[in-house]
């Protein structure tokens, strides 16, 4: 069909996006204005309006204002630039000022606890930018923020809501890691695509283990009492195996699991939503969920560690049933988080790249930047290499020890 024989309304729809874009690039930066909030209270209209689609928990507005409350973050180290194009908000950076071996650095909230993090934006509105125009968004957002040597903005997906390299200016960046989602339209569909005739059968074979072990039964836990408890033993599960791998527990180390406990309230504003595996009354499997729109983030899984049930997988079993429930409640997008699992690889059937940004904002923020992302490239090289995972390991164990100190001093 050629361009003059186009419906009216697909017409209509490419003179309007050209007439956007063409506004847009004659706003240019000079249109570009910056206002810099110590309180979320402050912001909380333009990211609501910014919000309609979020890729994270990390970019939810009540989330975030949970966080901040619970942590009892000073206001001077909350740090929320907004920027705006011809009077319009278009972007919000939500940072937290915080002192890292010694340095001040300017990052996300959450730090590792949501599986990826970006600016709060019309992104619509920044893919009309161009390039030149969102470089100068983002010099002139981080420009204007004070008191850190170095913005490093840790796991942004290189692709948002089918737009590719919107925050390719946003600094410099290293691709780190791969944001993995189930992404259908009904269970039958994600049945019918994801799952071969070979895992059906193994996914039956586990779940008749486990039910001739006693009565399998699965819920979303809405009761607010039986969430706490449900909580509760999530977390034992989980600190159970940590200390079954040796590695510190991070929901107790860094006195998360208050959080986590305070987000399940009705009063919070955030859509948690617990699903539990029982076998004869007693869960033998979490996952931890914050729903936002038609999207589902799994935050946390547990399932339980005793030998007895293990041929029956519980938390494989648990995930499986969430498959078959969310999909026919309006989830279009289960976002399982980053890092490669067999979960992933049975489930997942979008995986989009992530990445670290750094902007240095001193000179020695940027050699701060440029020692990280040299570390960042080491880690990926120790997974081919057992000496270098081991080194690799040594270093982290000596920087969890000083996080931890530097998290009670400022305690």
């Amino acid at each position: 069909m050629s361009a003059n024989s186009l419906p009216v309304a697909g017409m209509a729809d490419q003179i309007e996006l050209a007439w956007h874009k063409a506004v847009v690039a004659a706003e240019g930066s000079a249109c570009i204005s910056v206002a810099v909030h110590h309180r979320i209270a402050d912001v909380e209209a333009p990211w609501r309006a910014l919000s309609t689609s979020i890729d994270s928990p990390g970019q939810n507005y009540d989330f975030i204002r949970l966080w901040v409350e619970n942590r009892k973050i000073p206001e001077d180290s909350q740090v929320y630039v907004v920027g705006r194009v011809g009077g319009e908000p278009i972007a919000i950076l939500p940072l937290h000022r915080k002192r890292v071996f010694g340095i001040r650095v300017f990052t996300w909230f959450p730090g590792s606890h949501a599986g990826c993090y970006a600016p709060v934006a019309d992104t619509a509105r920044l893919a009309a930018m161009g390039a030149e125009g969102r470089a100068a968004l983002w010099r002139q957002m981080l420009g204007s923020v004070k008191g850190a040597g170095l913005a490093y903005l840790r796991s942004i997906p290189a692709s948002v809501d089918g737009q590719d390299g919107l925050f390719d200016q946003l600094g410099s960046s290293l691709a780190v890691d791969t944001l993995y989602r189930v992404q259908f339209s009904s269970w039958e569909q994600c049945d019918a695509e994801q799952r071969s005739r070979s895992r059906r059968k193994h996914d039956r074979q586990q779940g008749d283990r486990l039910a001739a072990l006693g009565a399998v039964d699965f819920e979303e836990i809405s009761d607010p009492a039986e969430a706490q408890k449900a909580l509760a033993i999530m977390f034992e599960q989980r600190s159970a195996r940590f200390r079954a791998q040796g590695i510190h527990d991070p929901f107790v180390a860094e006195n998360l699991i208050g959080f986590y406990s305070a987000a399940l309230e009705r009063s919070s504003g955030v859509d948690v939503r617990l699903h539990a595996l029982r076998l004869d009354g007693e869960i033998v499997a979490v996952r931890y969920n914050v729903v936002h729109g038609d999207r589902m983030f799994c935050l946390i899984s547990s399932m339980s560690d005793c030998e007895r049930i293990q041929g029956g997988s519980p938390g494989k079993q648990c995930l499986l049933r969430v498959m078959q429930t969310v999909f026919g409640q309006g989830i279009a997008i289960f976002d399982m988080g980053c890092g490669y699992t067999d979960e992933k690889r049975h489930w997942c059937n979008v995986q989009i790249p992530l990445r670290h940004h750094y902007v240095g904002l001193s000179p020695v923020g940027k050699a701060v930047a440029l020692a990280h992302r040299s570390y960042q490239r080491l880690r990926a090289q120790a997974k081919s290499n057992d000496r270098i995972k081991g080194a690799l390991r040594a270093l982290k164990q000596q920087r969890d020890r000083l996080l931890r100190r530097e998290a009670s001093d400022q305690l």
